[in-house]
């Protein structure tokens, strides 16, 4: 397993170019989110990191606040505008968590971090994803993302980190700007919302 502190100079590295080449295309996205969603212009939600350990994911925001008459939010895919399905389908929605990438809490590449209401439901086969920095990109997400079951997902996550190298890193890396270029497995098969980890679980424990 590659040191830690190298994997953290080519996080910085590469969040920092990314940033500094992607500036224009930054500024274009805020600019359309205040016109098309107006403030705020980041989503903020609170994920697990390393250990555990809560930390805030920070995104474009691609969705309304509407909420129905008693003031909950509507369901996630009546929320979803079209010119987020657009941001969302380029995964230009994930840009802003480069900035959590340069405050140490996420990396380049790791499994990618999930709810906070999910750590009850994983095994102790799957919290070994918790072992390292949650990533922009991963192992799963080069190889399958919103298409892979939440099983094989999971297996991916635990397979990553058991087997995380310098050369595995670029070749995701490498797959998932390809991934992104052609725009594949942005969406689920049918354009159908994931079911939540935790009522998957549940459905499996009842089933």
């Amino acid at each position: 397993m590659y040191k830690s502190y190298f994997k953290r100079v080519i996080d910085l590295v590469i969040a920092g170019i990314c940033l500094i080449l992607l500036s224009p295309v930054l500024i274009v996205i805020i600019v359309f989110i205040l016109y098309k969603l107006k403030y705020p212009i980041l989503f903020k939600q609170e994920r697990p990191g390393k250990n555990g350990n809560p930390f805030y994911l920070y995104k474009f925001r691609s969705m309304t606040n509407e909420t129905d008459a008693d003031g909950n939010l509507l369901p996630n895919e009546q929320r979803l505008t079209p010119f987020g399905k657009k941001l969302r389908s380029t995964s230009l929605d994930e840009l802003p968590s480069l900035l959590n990438v340069l405050k140490g809490e996420m990396s380049i590449v790791g499994p990618r971090p999930l709810r906070m209401r999910y750590l009850p439901y994983f095994t102790e086969e799957q919290n070994k994803r918790h072992e390292v920095l949650p990533g922009i990109t991963g192992y799963a997400q080069a190889n399958g993302r919103s298409n892979l079951s939440w099983d094989k997902k999971l297996k991916m996550d635990v397979w990553y980190v058991e087997n995380q190298s310098f050369l595995l890193d670029i070749k995701i890396i490498f797959q998932t700007v390809i991934n992104v270029l052609k725009r594949k497995d942005t969406n689920p098969e049918g354009g159908n919302f994931e079911i939540p980890f935790d009522e998957y679980m549940k459905n499996k424990q009842q089933g």
